[in-house]
């Protein structure tokens, strides 16, 4: 029996959905995937119709919308770095239809709610996909957090060092220990800059243009150590911890500990950490400095090993783009540059390349960078290919392969580590609650769903 008329069909002979990879038909009504048939027309299925119908390549793989929760967009106030048109059209070619931006980098950080205001009116009218927003944990701002958490934002990031930024101060222990506690009160959510500023402290200072000496300048004992004290509080406190950017693949047996003790903790890492290695980085190559760094070849297939058994929630880019004159490519020299890898367009790519080689599949890639995040911040109607859920779409050809070029990135600035790297897999078409994002801005704010 023929069902009734849709907006939209898609059809395929590969879609990713939650149950693994299968031919489909997906029909979406009004912004909402509404049918998931399995099976093509030619192989007997159900025949969804719709106002347009879009069959896709025998090349082509449907993915869900990418959920990116690790966003810098730096807008308003240092949107020479960034903005939200640019960022969220670079996420948009990238196959990420829903970004999550972090507090700071901005001016004002969004440490309240009067700065929650300025951050989105700076958004207005201006975004090519869904856009969420985290708040600060920051001292002084304890009683700011609870009406933060009920202005919709989706948790609450805090640094243990300077975050590099004067504007946005770390945490130290006490203060920690007092914010966890108070989001423990409401259920909110704690991400966290995990280096100890201690451990750095006592750690040789970088300067020149050798990345072996900014790598010394950043030991994974500060990453591990800093992870052990965060725990520690969480099971104190019983509050929700999320780590950011993992490089140290030493830690990943103490989240995988504190989780068994009943800890909730979930941990990210990101595709430059999957991707990069630090014997391969030549001196002066700023636009590989990040914090934390990425570190050796040995670490790197750690933190894939820990993704494939699911100690590792998520792969997030943590895109912090800056000006060239930043990076200091006039002098190379890791100490004064500014550290962050952007990221946002190219993550799909990065990721696939390297999971491809290791044996994962799609429905990996789904999971890690779709479905988990968006469980991961409560969107419940984001990351995957199901009824119900938002009709948020990538087209996807996987063995097309490309040469990044940072000139031809929809980001700000020419700035990438991905620079002449060959990758794999190719972003066709990105579709947006049933819509195809080409063109006009239609992105809508999202705000933290009841009860998470």
């Amino acid at each position: 029996m023929e069902s009734p008329r849709m907006d939209l069909v898609i059809r395929a002979e590969r879609v990713i959905t939650p149950e693994g990879q299968r031919p489909c038909s997906v029909g979406v009504a009004g912004g909402r995937i509404v049918a998931v048939e399995s099976g093509t027309v030619e192989s007997g299925a159900v025949a969804l119709t719709g106002e347009r119908v879009l069959e896709l390549g025998d090349d082509e793989v449907l993915l869900p919308g990418l959920v990116d929760t690790h966003v810098h967009v730096n807008d308003p106030g240092r949107s020479e770095w960034e903005g939200f048109d640019s960022a969220t059209r670079a996420a948009a070619a990238g196959g990420v239809t829903t970004i999550v931006d972090m507090p700071l980098n901005s001016l004002p950080p969004t440490v309240d709610v009067e700065s929650l205001a300025v951050k989105r009116k700076a958004a207005a009218g201006r975004i090519a996909v869904d856009v969420g927003f985290w708040g600060g944990a920051v001292p002084g701002n304890l009683g700011a957090l609870r009406p933060l958490h009920e202005a919709g934002v989706f948790g609450f990031k805090c640094f243990l060092l300077h975050s590099g930024v004067d504007e946005f101060a770390p945490l130290d222990e006490a203060e920690l220990g007092a914010a966890m506690r108070e989001l423990a009160g409401f259920g909110g959510l704690l991400i966290v800059h995990a280096e100890d500023a201690d451990v750095i402290d006592r750690a040789p200072r970088p300067s020149g243009p050798r990345y072996a000496d900014f790598l010394g300048s950043r030991p994974r004992e500060a990453e591990n150590t800093a992870i052990a004290r965060v725990l520690r509080l969480a099971r104190e406190t019983g509050a929700r911890v999320h780590i950011l950017h993992l490089a140290s693949a030493d830690a990943v047996g103490l989240i995988a500990e504190a989780r068994a003790d009943g800890a909730a903790v979930t941990a990210e890492t990101c595709p430059h950490y999957l991707s990069f290695v630090a014997e391969e980085i030549r001196d002066g190559a700023t636009e590989f400095k990040c914090c934390p760094p990425i570190r050796e070849a040995a670490n790197r297939e750690q933190l894939w090993r820990a993704l494939g058994d699911g100690v590792l929630d998520c792969v997030v880019t943590d895109h912090s783009p800056c000006t060239p004159e930043l990076k200091r490519f006039d002098s190379g020299d890791f100490g004064e540059a500014w550290g962050g890898v952007a990221g946002l367009q190219v993550g799909l790519p990065a990721v696939w390349t390297g999971a491809r080689q290791r044996g994962y599949t799609l429905s990996d890639i789904a999971t890690w960078m779709a479905q988990r995040p968006a469980e991961q911040v409560g969107l419940s109607r984001k990351g995957r290919i199901a009824v119900g859920c938002d009709a948020d779409f990538v087209v996807f050809a996987p063995d097309e392969a490309f040469v990044v070029d940072p000139a031809r990135l929809r980001h700000r600035n020419p700035v990438s580590a991905y620079h002449d790297r060959p990758l794999a897999g190719v972003v066709r078409s990105t579709w947006l609650r049933g819509r195809e994002v080409a063109g006009e801005p239609f992105g809508e704010f999202l705000v933290r769903e009841a009860g998470s």
